[in-house]
């Protein structure tokens, strides 16, 4: 899915990615757009933040909702540090701002592509931290039968911190295998979702999720 309004931007990105081997379904509005991955089939986005009806930031928290394991790009003008912050917020992958390089571009909607198929890091898939249980198979997380559905960044995070479990893992690992980028968005958008951790463990006092300043995480389980 692309969601463009600029008409003549968005049917040189089709004709590109569809030389590319990309099949592409062009939208020019937010709403039509939401309408559209509603009712069709898609496994990646690229949206613009500045929208006819819907902007880009409503239309991927709505898409979120429906899917939240699809890849999205925002590909905008819109260069604040503020809006970056505000998309990786959201849980997008990327954030390029315009103008960009097609070719770079292209690099990333393949890493990202790429990440999303790769074995995750072992085959262990069920952990359990102090009361919780979590499942990563099924991006679930349990206490006394309530269960939480962790998005697939959430669950990678998570089960990062698990293999590494009171020992410290250092951030430009997690940023390389989980985000594909060591810089400062990244780090921030890392740091988001540290705290959304944090907030689902703080049922369980005996969990806790440590900064080492400059260093990385300890995912410390004292039950």
């Amino acid at each position: 899915m692309l969601v463009e309004d600029d008409l003549n931007l968005g049917f040189l990105l089709v004709e590109f990615l569809e030389l590319k081997g990309f099949s592409v379904k062009l939208y020019r509005d937010g709403q039509t757009a939401f309408t559209g991955f509603q009712n069709g089939h898609f496994d990646f986005c690229i949206l613009d933040v500045m929208l006819p009806k819907m902007d880009g930031f409503t239309l991927a928290k709505k898409i979120k909702i429906l899917n939240a394991q699809i890849p999205v790009i925002f590909l905008t003008a819109r260069s604040l540090k503020e809006d970056k912050m505000k998309g990786y917020e959201i849980g997008v992958d990327d954030y390029i701002t315009k103008p960009f390089d097609e070719d770079e571009l292209l690099y990333k909607i393949h890493a990202i592509l790429n990440r999303s198929k790769l074995p995750k890091f072992s085959e262990e898939s069920i952990f359990q931290i102090g009361l919780f249980r979590f499942d990563f198979q099924n991006q679930q997380l349990e206490m006394d039968g309530q269960k939480r559905r962790l998005t697939e960044r959430e669950s990678s995070l998570l089960k990062m911190l698990c293999l590494n479990k009171n020992n410290v893992i250092r951030r430009e690992q997690i940023l390389t295998a989980i985000w594909g980028d060591n810089d400062y968005f990244a780090g921030r958008s890392l740091d988001v979702f540290i705290s959304k951790l944090r907030k689902y463990f703080s049922p369980d006092p005996s969990i806790s999720i440590e900064n080492v300043p400059k260093v990385g995480f300890i995912l410390q389980d004292n039950s």
